[in-house]
């Protein structure tokens, strides 16, 4: 067994791909649109699907806007080095929610950013 893919909820598909690829470095893997359905999901990610975790974007016709809610925590990506990552991020329009520093009560470096719709994504120095 493995993780196969979370899915997040977006009130606007383009926006969040955008995000998704130009800021955070992700490839647009595929997309799919269900007319009977009145929805949308893309899936994206750092490689192939058949051998990685993946992002699923799931956007329903019509609806703009989503509470992420107190329950949904993060998404985390490791990155080599978290400093250069939140700079590059910053350059490339993202918002950072905390920048890069050790995390409370350790020594591991890591920094959050948020997504168009609100989502967080931890970024932990590669270890």
């Amino acid at each position: 067994m493995r993780i196969l893919h979370t899915m997040l909820r977006v009130g606007d598909l383009e926006r969040s791909i955008g995000f998704y690829t130009e800021v955070l470095g992700m490839q647009l893997l595929r997309r799919q649109d269900y007319p009977e359905g009145k929805f949308t999901l893309a899936f994206l990610g750092y490689g192939d699907e058949a051998a990685n975790t993946v992002l699923e974007l799931t956007y329903n016709w019509g609806v703009d806007h989503y509470e992420p809610g107190t329950a949904f925590g993060h998404i985390a990506i490791e990155v080599d080095d978290v400093y250069l990552a939140t700079e590059a991020i910053k350059t490339r329009g993202g918002r950072i929610i905390r920048d890069a520093g050790p995390m409370n009560a350790g020594s591991t470096i890591i920094a959050f950013v948020a997504d168009p719709d609100g989502y967080e994504i931890e970024l932990i120095g590669a270890r």
